[in-house]
């Protein structure tokens, strides 16, 4: 029985020192973190909007630029973040304001920008979040992250929209005529969607495309769902009302 007993605690012995020793664990152990309080990215590491909820944190050194994706969320929106490419013109189209100067703004001074006009007319308080994506490649401030050079095309809205203006056309997807009212913020109140004007350049001059964005939106008639092209020009008219 001593014996046993014996054998017994050698081995016993024997296999905590082998897991004392061996480097495995003493890995698992050192990414144990020391307390559960969240932290938040600094420095190189690339802050998610998504995660962020004080403007606080915000980087004010780096300036943004054109041809840079950056994203914005307002934390009272409970939404996830909205993916915006700053316009050769250095705009954005914020959520709710529409286009807003970003080039040449921090994270911080832009995201104090849409928060002041933010709660002019539509929030009490808001709580804006910007973070810089990735970079142009021909950016000189541009981080490990960046993407190829291209050139940015538009389209633009004008007319009963809710937000009339320039809107980045996608390089790697099709939008369509309803998608691209609905960037605009949908129809406004008189708006006449059975008579909307495209307006496309040609090499023999501009071309009118007249849709009825009734029939696509509300009757589910998407054969006229007529896609938008580069430099194209949506126009919304006024619907007439007799009183």
């Amino acid at each position: 029985m001593t014996v046993t007993r014996l054998l017994f605690a050698a081995f016993f012995a024997s296999a905590s020192l082998s897991q004392a020793q061996d480097p495995g664990v003493r890995e698992f152990q050192d990414r144990r973190p020391e307390n559960n309080a969240a932290a938040v990215p600094t420095g190189n590491v690339a802050m998610s909007a998504g995660v962020i909820n004080s403007m606080d944190v915000l980087d004010d050194t780096q300036p943004i630029e054109s041809g840079d994706l950056i994203s914005m969320r307002i934390v009272e929106d409970r939404r996830e973040p909205l993916q915006l490419r700053v316009g050769v013109t250095g705009e954005v189209n914020a959520p709710h304001i529409g286009l807003v100067k970003a080039a040449g703004r921090t994270c911080k001074t832009l995201g104090y920008e849409v928060k002041r006009r933010l709660e002019l007319n539509y929030y009490n308080v808001a709580t804006v979040v910007v973070t810089i994506d990735l970079r142009r490649v021909d950016n000189p401030n541009a981080p490990r992250n960046i993407t190829t050079g291209y050139d940015i095309e538009f389209f633009t809205v004008y007319g009963q929209v809710l937000r009339q203006g320039k809107y980045e056309l996608p390089q790697d997807e099709d939008i369509t005529i309803s998608q691209a009212i609905l960037r605009a913020g949908g129809f406004a109140q008189f708006a006449h969607p059975q008579k909307v004007k495209l307006v496309r350049k040609t090499p023999s001059g501009n071309k009118t495309i007249m849709v009825n964005l009734d029939q696509i939106m509300r009757r589910g008639n998407l054969e006229y769902d007529i896609f938008v092209r580069k430099n194209d020009v949506i126009i919304v008219d006024e619907k007439k009302v007799n009183f």
